[in-house]
């Protein structure tokens, strides 16, 4: 992460929804912090009947696994589409502040975390992909996946502040994007002990761009429509539209030739 002096500070009680400071507060019980931890503000009855859906049918393999989860799983989240995809052992956190259209997939062993306090957490519209062991979290900021965005394997998408990305965008295996997660370096506190909420701006990847394997996208660098960001790029400020850019850190190598629009988009 960048050592800048951040421009602003998005989200106020930050430090309430990172995990340290939850497990470390000696007023609360290890139920209330498991609570605060994995589904917020939400009753005893919820609690109980998600801790049953996920016991029961996380890891149940196969055909029988994959109707299951869609026949129990919908009812736990703020809304959910039709036919949509849950694969095995995929973590759940907040799952009142996850939105999920419709033909969604979701690989195995993923995760979704909407945490925060303030925040609306994740929106996922229709079709989109998101590749097994990824990533895509909340410290009390905002996600929003729209139509058709494919995230690969082993990638991280990050938000303290608001993360967008566009119709259409493809983002590599095992990258890294974030918004917010910046730190105070004139700071007496120690990183450790801040909030990692510090932001420059909200970030957003442009429609039907293409964000190569192992590319880190960092806050506030965002990138413009019909870009591709070459493999191993480190992104650190906005990359203009149609452009494609490569290196570390990423700079414009030449510009790309936007699509032409088909019969139907004319």
């Amino acid at each position: 992460m960048r050592p800048v002096s951040c421009k602003s500070r998005n989200m106020d009680n930050s430090q309430n929804v990172k995990a340290k400071g939850l497990m470390q507060d000696t007023r609360k019980s290890a139920f209330r912090k498991y609570r605060d931890l994995f589904y917020g503000d939400r009753s005893l009855c919820f609690i109980l009947w998600a801790e049953f859906v996920f016991f029961m049918f996380s890891g149940t393999p196969g055909a029988a696994g994959l109707f299951l989860r869609r026949l129990f799983y919908p009812g736990l989240f703020q809304s959910c589409g039709k036919k949509t995809v849950f694969g095995q052992f995929i973590t759940f956190r907040h799952p009142h502040k996850i939105s999920l259209g419709s033909g969604v997939l979701l690989d195995d062993n993923c995760m979704l975390d909407a945490k925060g306090e303030s925040n609306k957490g994740i929106v996922i519209e229709d079709s989109v992909f998101i590749g097994r062991n990824s990533i895509v979290y909340c410290k009390n900021g905002n996600i929003h996946l729209k139509h058709g965005v494919n995230i690969s394997s082993n990638c991280t998408l990050f938000s303290s502040n608001s993360l967008t990305m566009e119709e259409g965008t493809l983002v590599g295996a095992y990258s890294y994007l974030l918004s917010g997660g910046e730190y105070e370096t004139n700071s007496s506190t120690r990183f450790a002990d801040q909030s990692g909420a510090e932001s420059a701006g909200p970030l957003v990847i442009g429609p039907n761009s293409w964000i190569g394997a192992n590319v880190t996208i960092l806050d506030g660098a965002s990138i413009g429509e019909h870009c591709v960001i070459g493999a191993g790029a480190v992104v650190t400020k906005p990359i203009p539209a149609n452009s494609l850019a490569v290196g570390v850190p990423a700079r414009v190598s030449r510009t790309t030739q936007a699509p032409t629009p088909s019969s139907d988009q004319r």
